[in-house]
């Protein structure tokens, strides 16, 4: 975890290194070991350093190589090391000397703009190429390190957070209004390049950027996950030995440090996964590894002791426990904007907090976690619509009692969930013969009524949807077309902008066919993109590093490719995993069916602790007029009500008044009164 800025004048004019240095300045948390400015004819670096390697305790950044001509400046842990030392014919003797950032140097200067290719890691960088006046920058795979930057005619400028480029002088603080909209949209926040603000974008995950003189700049896509490579072995046996190596080898590389570990333990099969490989691995060294985990006094159903606790029993750690159930989720929401650029809080990111700032307190400051083991690992949910699509409806059926056994799910919800959209879907596509099949194979093996499945999934869907949006307008009334959008004030809705964003997230939104194109897509998605970067933001408040051992490239691709089988087989989900951690994680968290949900720990704070917050906003015109423009406050407070009275839908009320009320304090904490009123909106015109 480092801090990077830079500024190039593009007309070949000299920077100002005054704001270069309060750019750097307001990354400070981020690096508080070291900071350095570099500063050439028409381009300077900073950085901030936070010592986490062994090789970043020698490393001076920004770093000019004056043999080969360039200048570095990174935010960089690369794992394959020891493969670029035989690529790059480094000295070997020169392995724990050598830094990061060297590396990635060597690579560019071998592969150039292909280098990011041959880099396994977390890393963030940008080279200025003095004899061919370039600078190139590059994100890595999945976007774990942030890049932002602004991009005028005269200057590019980068850095590791929004609130660094807000620091340079000309550059425009308005909303992008689109960005807003994004956010109460399903499914929200795609865009990978855009921001809150606009014309400050993001470097989008596996992203190389080039920018030249009085040019263009250019980005390329350098990598994407390959939707048809497959892994072939002969025995469940010999998947589980291959996943263990590979997650092993993943935890590994982010073991590398000059200090204590931690690691975010919560009981359920992820984080417990990790932790116990990471114990595993630093046992031969008598390591030993400090753990974090929430507790609930208050809130019984959400305290996971009962299980992490098991993993505490195998020895060798150095446990510490937070009181979770304190206060509510927004109790603390000045200090959270006080580092949070954008208003797109996730309603868990009061609990990391509190874990982040437990890690700092206890003098560690590398942690690691389990995000996102139920994506990469898949629960492999999406098999059923395969078995459906293949008529398999013996297996469909075993599993689906097998599944209802571990988990608390009945046959028929997975029947409902992914049976009978396909079934809707050979409807629009008018292919009634194996519609008719398929309605005679279902009756036969579940009770239900063919007659039902012929109105509900074959006659309705096949109804044109333009004649179906006029029989509710008719009957509804405008503003209930579409309920997704109700939560938008309809006058900010019927902006072309904004129009034209809610028509293309509905035409967009098709439900995945196989295991594998679901694992896809949330992969790539923008809301995944997103919640790497506020764990970024989360950790580097508390100057720590957060490493994810799940967000290995070999670790993802390898699960992508593997057979649906080896993700949902005999009713358990991640099947693979549970097998591969045999000896390793302790059985009762091995072989667990589910895990604890968090939502009443979170409704209970939101509703009790925090209510005052959201009724001042939803109810005083003095602190509702910033997010009335934007959203329907009626309907909020419709949502407010039937949260309070548990009628209806409650965690969907619930979870639309979490977003508005994040909203309107973001808005109100970037823009305070002493400031006027916030940016208007940019003129379409």
């Amino acid at each position: 975890m480092s801090g990077i800025v830079g500024i190039f004048n593009k007309n070949g004019g000299a920077i100002e290194r005054p704001v270069l240095g309060r750019m750097l300045q307001a990354l400070a948390h981020r690096g508080p070991d070291a900071s350095n400015l570099w500063q050439g004819e028409q381009i300077g670096f900073g950085h901030c350093m936070l010592w986490t390697t062994p090789e970043s305790l020698n490393e001076v950044l920004p770093f000019h190589h004056g043999i080969a001509g360039l200048v570095i400046t990174a935010d960089a842990r690369i794992d394959n090391r020891e493969e670029l030392f035989g690529k790059l014919t480094l000295n070997s003797n020169r392995h724990l000397s050598i830094t990061d950032s060297e590396l990635i140097l060597a690579a560019y200067q071998k592969w150039g703009k292909d280098c990011p290719n041959h880099l396994l890691g977390d890393f963030v960088f940008a080279i200025w190429d003095i004899q061919n006046q370039t600078l190139f920058c590059a994100r890595d795979h999945f976007g774990i390190k942030p890049f932002y930057y602004y991009n005028c005619d005269e200057y590019f400028v980068f850095a590791s957070e929004i609130k660094a480029l807000l620091d340079f002088p000309g550059l425009p603080h308005q909303l992008n209004e689109i960005r807003i909209a994004d956010y109460f949209l399903e499914p929200m926040l795609e865009d990978k390049s855009t921001t809150i603000y606009e014309g400050i974008f993001r470097l989008p995950p596996a992203h190389w950027m080039s920018v030249v003189e009085q040019k263009v700049a250019h980005s390329e896509c350098y990598w994407a996950l390959d939707s048809k490579a497959t892994v072939t072995l002969s025995t469940d046996e010999d998947y589980a030995l291959a996943f263990r190596d590979i997650f092993f080898e993943s935890v590994r590389c982010r073991l590398r440090s000059a200090f204590p570990v931690g690691a975010h333990l919560s009981g359920g099969l992820d984080s417990s996964t990790v932790t116990c490989v990471a114990h595993e691995i630093l046992r031969p060294t008598s390591g030993k590894l400090h753990t974090f985990s929430n507790i609930f006094d208050r809130v019984v159903s959400c305290d996971e002791r009962e299980y992490f606790n098991h993993v505490l029993e195998q020895g060798s750690y150095i446990p510490h426990f937070i009181p979770a159930d304190q206060s509510g989720p927004l109790s603390d929401w000045q200090e959270f904007f006080q580092y949070f650029d954008e208003p797109f809080l996730g309603p868990s990111h009061f609990l990391v907090h509190g874990l982040n700032r437990a890690t700092q307190a206890a003098g560690v400051r590398i942690c690691l976690d389990g995000f996102d083991g139920d994506t990469v690992v898949s629960h492999g949910a999406y098999y059923f619509k395969e078995l459906a699509r293949q008529g398999d409806w013996n297996t469909f059926l075993a599993e689906a009692k097998a599944v209802s056994e571990h988990f608390d799910t009945a046959p028929e919800a997975l029947l409902l969930g992914y049976a009978l959209p396909y079934l809707s879907e050979l409807a629009q596509k008018g292919q009634w013969l194996t519609f008719a099949k398929r309605v005679n194979e279902i009756g036969a093996n579940f009770t239900i009524s063919r007659r039902r499945l012929w109105i509900q999934q074959g006659l309705k869907p096949a109804v044109p949807k333009w004649i179906l949006r006029v029989f509710r307008r008719l009957r509804y009334g405008r503003q209930t077309v579409d309920q997704s959008h109700q939560i938008l004030n309809p006058l900010f809705v019927e902006r072309p902008n904004i129009r034209e964003l809610c028509k293309g997230r509905e035409l967009t939104q098709t439900d995945p066919a196989s295991v594998r194109e679901d694992q896809q897509r949330v992969l790539n998605s923008g809301t995944y993109t997103h919640v790497l970067e506020m764990s970024d933001q989360c950790a580097s408040a508390f100057s720590i590093e957060v490493r994810h051992p799940f967000m290995d490239k070999r670790l993802v691709e390898f699960c992508l490719a593997l057979p649906p089988e080896q993700k949902l087989k005999s009713g358990w989900s991640r099947v693979v995993m549970r097998r591969a951690m045999a000896g390793i994680l302790p059985e009762p968290i091995q072989w667990r069916g589910g895990k604890a949900s968090m939502e009443e720990n979170f409704e209970q704070g939101l509703l009790n602790t925090d209510r005052p917050i959201i009724e001042n906003i939803l109810f005083d015109s003095v602190h509702n007029a910033d997010i009335n423009r934007f959203l329907n406050l009626e309907y909020l407070q419709q949502c407010f009500t039937g949260a309070l009275s548990k009628s209806g839908e409650q965690v969907d009320a619930t979870m639309v008044l979490w977003k508005a009320t994040v909203l309107s304090l973001w808005l109100k904490y970037q823009w305070p009164s002493n400031k006027g009123e916030f940016p208007p909106f940019i003129d379409e015109s």
